[in-house]
């Protein structure tokens, strides 16, 4: 399995709409994929249907055992979605009571990784939506990750986001064994308007090593997929944002090619 994590410390960038994109054209080329939605609104459960509200359970579960998973959990706690190929690990908005929760807990930030563990022979692929918050879910997202895809909205106050992820992966990477890599993908790209465009310049010269070159555009097919509660391919595969996001798979496994020969 690869685990791949969508991450930023600010909302409103395009995380959700990342993660299923992907998710959707790794499910339609075959693989075995399964998401999972650590943010406590949980955006990415309510697309496919189930309410963070009134679920019953959801990888709030996994957290309540002083760091250990029990075998066969996270098994049960996977719920359908619109595509036949894709499984989801639900939120609740119980999530967003974990960090009272958690001080003094040891073991906490390895919830997530012992639980794909246990999928592991499953699933292709893993990609987890984050929290746009430093914190103990975060910090799960970020320990079980192998790649993680920092979509930046191209305007300017989501580079000082950007900045702070940055800084936050910095400080994760000293208690992890290997850097955890990272692609930058600018996202909600308007040629029209100055702040893309100035946006983009200032992620290409600042962010060069880490930016996918390309861009995710503006595109009002990625939410009618939303509404719809489908993956974006599902819903048009040829709208400019799938496009888009398909040009972004293929960097990203060639990455991770790259990353595996090296």
């Amino acid at each position: 399995m690869r685990v791949w994590a969508v991450a930023n410390q600010k909302g409103g960038v395009g995380k959700t709409t990342t993660s299923i994109a992907l998710a959707g054209l790794l499910a339609d080329a075959g693989k075995r994929v399964v998401v999972v939605d650590l943010d406590p609104h949980g955006s990415m459960t309510s697309y496919f249907g189930h309410d963070p509200d009134t679920l019953e359970h959801s990888v709030f579960d996994l957290f309540q055992h002083l760091g250990n998973v029990p075998q066969g959990l996270p098994r049960e706690l996977l719920l359908p979605t619109s595509h036949e190929r894709i499984a989801l690990l639900p939120s609740s908005t119980a999530l967003a009571t974990l960090e009272r929760q958690s001080p003094g807990q040891a073991g906490l930030g390895l919830v997530i990784s012992k639980s794909l563990a246990q999928l592991w022979q499953d699933f292709d692929h893993a990609i987890i939506d984050s929290p746009p918050l430093l914190g103990v879910l975060m910090v799960n997202a970020l320990a079980a990750s192998q790649q993680l895809v920092i979509p930046v909205q191209t305007e300017f106050l989501a580079v000082k986001g950007l900045e702070r992820m940055v800084s936050t992966l910095a400080m994760i990477n000293r208690s992890r064994k290997q850097a955890l890599p990272y692609t930058i993908v600018p996202t909600l790209f308007d040629r029209r308007t100055q702040a893309s465009l100035g946006t983009l310049r200032v992620l290409r010269d600042t962010y060069p090593e880490h930016l996918w070159p390309a861009y995710i555009p503006i595109d009002t097919r990625l939410r009618d997929a939303s509404r719809a509660g489908v993956t974006p391919s599902q819903h048009d595969d040829k709208s400019r944002g799938v496009l888009a996001y398909r040009a972004l798979l293929k960097h990203l496994l060639g990455q991770q090619t790259s990353a595996q020969v090296a």
